[in-house]
């Protein structure tokens, strides 16, 4: 199930996608350590604006394609919510994790 259109969240990079030249923010939403499947995950910009939002997949994985900045990563699930922080300056992958409580 995929929200907003968003490509289907899996745990390797489609082979498309070159890292050392797009920035990736790439997760795991997780409660108690298990993987949380269905979140709603939202990137949020520097000012707090919602900019995109996903899907985690069954393994609980999401992934973002950004620009250079600072992001919010924030994660709702009924079984609680999370968010996480990302300094992502440049290329690569950059990663995230979220606790949903």
């Amino acid at each position: 199930m995929t929200s907003c259109g968003a490509p289907e969240q899996t745990t390797a990079l489609p082979a498309n996608v070159d890292p050392g030249k797009e920035i990736v923010l790439d997760g795991t939403v997780t409660n108690g350590g298990a993987p949380v499947a269905g979140a709603f995950v939202r990137l949020l910009d520097s000012t707090g604006e919602f900019t995109a939002e996903v899907v985690s997949s069954p393994d609980g994985v999401f992934r973002f394609y950004a620009a250079p900045g600072d992001w919010t990563v924030r994660a709702l699930h009924r079984d609680g919510n999370g968010e996480a922080s990302v300094a992502a300056g440049g290329p690569g992958v950059h990663p995230v994790a979220i606790a949903v409580a």
